[in-house]
């Protein structure tokens, strides 16, 4: 009997009950923890009214209570007197989010500036550029119309509606290359006044002159073909009577006066 021996795991068997007890008693032993003042501090420093009432703990009675003296009295006396929260009418972070606010207003100032000066020098510049004249109203609606006939002119516009001979004595006399080497040079002015950036006012009146420059010039082309097919007219007319293939007719007194007449009854004022 003396070499009898308790089996190892036995011998611990005191020590896990032992263990286990004290564990339970400690498990059983925490609760939950609620501290007033720590739950207010919390609170008022975020959202919640800086109360007076609610700075724990309170002085008591005389002001003898010696938390109070431990917490606020020794320490922070003048800490409740000062609204510190970052969310009130004075704190840091209402002031940041004013700041914020009068920024964004300055900024929103600034870009409607900025956005007029851009708008305004947009349509200036699309009012004097030369790339974009042929989008003026002006001269989309009237003057290209009007140029119509000097930005495509071409010999078989200009001699086409006429007859041979009446070509052939303008061809002669020069008047064609007089009147095509007018026309150019109007026309390049033109096309000048429409590529080069200047005022819309400026390019509206060089318009305005070079289409009454252009309608004096048709006038005086419009005479000269004239003048060249009553000049075929009474060169044919000499012929004949060279040749004596035609008679002036009975001519009397009375002849003159019914001329006369008939230019005034046909005439045109």
């Amino acid at each position: 009997m003396k070499n009898f021996k308790i089996p190892y795991p036995f011998n611990l068997l005191p020590f896990t009950f032992l263990f286990a007890f004290c564990f339970t008693l400690s498990a059983s032993a925490q609760t939950q923890a609620y501290d007033k003042a720590v739950v207010h501090q919390e609170q008022r420093m975020v959202y919640l009214q800086w109360d007076q009432n609610k700075f724990d703990p309170k002085a008591g009675f005389l002001s003898l209570n010696p938390y109070y003296w431990l917490v606020w009295g020794l320490f922070y006396p003048n800490y409740h007197k000062t609204d510190l929260r970052p969310l009130s009418a004075t704190g840091p972070q209402t002031q940041r989010l004013a700041l914020v606010g009068a920024q964004n207003t300055i900024d929103g100032k600034y870009k409607l500036q900025s956005d007029t000066v851009r708008n305004t020098a947009i349509s200036q510049i699309a009012s004097e550029s030369g790339l974009l004249s042929d989008a003026d109203p002006l001269w989309f609606l009237y003057y290209r119309q009007q140029f119509q006939p000097l930005l495509n002119y071409s010999a078989i516009s200009l001699l086409g509606p006429l007859s041979s001979s009446v070509s052939a004595k303008l061809l002669t006399e020069g008047t064609y290359s007089w009147y095509t080497n007018e026309l150019a040079m109007l026309k390049e002015r033109l096309n000048g006044a429409r590529s080069t950036d200047m005022d819309r006012g400026s390019r509206i009146m060089a318009y305005y002159r070079m289409l009454k420059e252009y309608e004096r010039l048709s006038g005086v082309w419009n005479v000269r073909v004239a003048a060249a097919g009553m000049d075929l007219q009474m060169a044919a007319q000499q012929q004949r009577l060279k040749a004596g293939s035609s008679s002036p007719g009975n001519w009397t007194p009375q002849t003159d006066v019914q001329i006369a007449n008939k230019v005034l009854l046909n005439a045109k004022y």
